[in-house]
């Protein structure tokens, strides 16, 4: 009897190794939260592609030309102009003169106020971008390690079932099953082949998603994230503080003090602006010097519908910015609850369910060996086992997806993997 299924207990133990310990989780070190060295590798690696990204750079890009643009706002708004006059009639006359129209309304000073005010929102959407980078990029490290450890879970699920295939083919060939029993192992190692089709497909979709960002790193330089995560001490009360530091709550808010900015440049524009201008020279050979003052009448057009179109501009942002805070909360919130939620249901599986997940292993081995449990039995408890690691992997991705849902809410990325990964 112990021969016949020599080949099984093998397997078996094989399984007992693979899965607990390599493909579903490391052992559980309690509440502590990993140290920051533990995170150097992720965080070199995010920084390197965050630098190198694309859309990071198109980003800086824009907040270059926008820094740019406020210096540009701060210089005076009229320069001088010279002016040459030479008249040869009755009398010869020669004259030079210089004029200078007066900022009487603080226009520069409102377009500087205007111009820094987007330069801020512009700076915030740039924060905000590197952050959404570096959240992708560790969603698909995630998603490629989940369906990595899947396609070996699957690995083994085939093996297993090949062995129970042969196995079911000898006893059915000496009359120990019936042919039911024997196509069932047929049709359960042909689904787990199947699945390990499936299982390597999607493996080559998940490194897609991560090369698709970390463009030309090779997944050798991939880093592996960790399975045990800190806690939260915040609650939803400490709402409105993490909420106010976020960068598009940010950027919503300078967008607000742009738009008011602008209203009130626009009423600057509506003040008119003298010209002055002083002249001399000669007229055969008296001296002249003259002084001349021109202001703008407005008359065909008094610059109204700017300064409505500049207010309505301003509701708009307010608005905007309103319900940008309000998704804040709310995401918050959510968050908050949903990683509670998945980090407690993981721990409570390394606590629980891992061990428990060997110990049906070998019980199964320690059955099948004494001849106590049938084929058919057998081949449906280590399905389930099998089916039970891959609810793991599953529940494991979850929890990491919602600790990133919880660093993008709550705007505690940089603190998290540190500033050598964040400026």
């Amino acid at each position: 009897m112990f021969m016949k299924y020599r080949g099984i207990a093998v397997l078996m133990a094989t399984l007992i190794a693979i899965v607990p310990a390599g493909v579903i989780s490391a052992q559980n070190n309690g509440d502590a939260a990993p140290t920051n060295a533990n995170r150097l590798p992720l965080a070199s690696f995010v920084r390197a592609i965050i630098d190198a990204s694309p859309e990071v750079n198109a980003a800086r890009a824009a907040l270059d030309a926008s820094t740019a643009f406020e210096g540009a706002a701060g210089r005076p708004l009229y320069n001088p102009e010279l002016e040459f006059e030479f008249e040869n009639a009755d009398s010869e006359t020669r004259a030079i003169g210089i004029s200078q129209t007066i900022d009487w309304g603080g226009k520069r000073r409102a377009r500087t106020s205007l111009a820094e005010s987007e330069r801020r929102s512009v700076e915030a959407d740039y924060i905000a971008v590197r952050w959404q980078v570096a959240i992708d990029l560790m969603s698909a490290l995630a998603g490629h390690q989940t369906e990595s450890d899947r396609r070996a879970l699957a690995g083994v699920r085939v093996d297993t079932m090949q062995d129970f295939a042969t196995l079911a083919q000898r006893r059915f060939d000496i009359g120990d099953i019936s042919q039911i029993e024997l196509n069932l192992a047929m049709l359960a190692n042909t689904q787990a082949r199947m699945q390990k089709a499936t299982a390597a497909a999607n493996v080559a979709e998940a490194r897609q998603a991560v090369t698709s960002i970390a463009i030309g790193s090779p997944s050798s330089e991939w880093p592996q994230l960790e399975t045990t995560l800190p806690a939260i001490v915040a609650s939803s009360a400490d709402a409105q503080e993490f909420v106010m530091r976020l960068p598009d709550v940010r950027a919503a808010q300078f967008q607000v003090a742009a738009a008011a900015a602008l209203v009130e440049l626009r009423r600057r524009e509506r003040r008119l602006d003298p010209t002055i201008t002083l002249r001399g020279g000669k007229e055969d050979d008296e001296n002249l010097v003259g002084v001349n003052v021109t202001v703008p009448i407005p008359i065909r057009n008094r610059f109204t519908y700017e300064v409505t179109a500049a207010s309505a501009a301003r509701r708009q942002a307010q608005q905007s910015a309103s319900d940008v805070m309000r998704r804040a909360y709310a995401r918050f919130t959510g968050a908050l609850e949903r990683y509670q939620l998945s980090r407690d249901a993981w721990q409570d599986w390394e606590d629980t369910g891992n061990v428990s997940l060997r110990r049906q292993t070998e019980l199964l081995r320690r059955l099948w060996e004494a001849g106590e449990l049938s084929t058919t039995d057998f081949l449906v408890q280590i399905t389930q086992t099998l089916d039970t690691g891959e609810s793991a992997l599953e529940l494991r991705q979850a929890m990491w997806r919602a600790w990133f849902e919880w660093l993008t809410a709550s705007g505690q990325l940089r603190e998290w993997l540190g500033p050598e990964a964040i400026r």
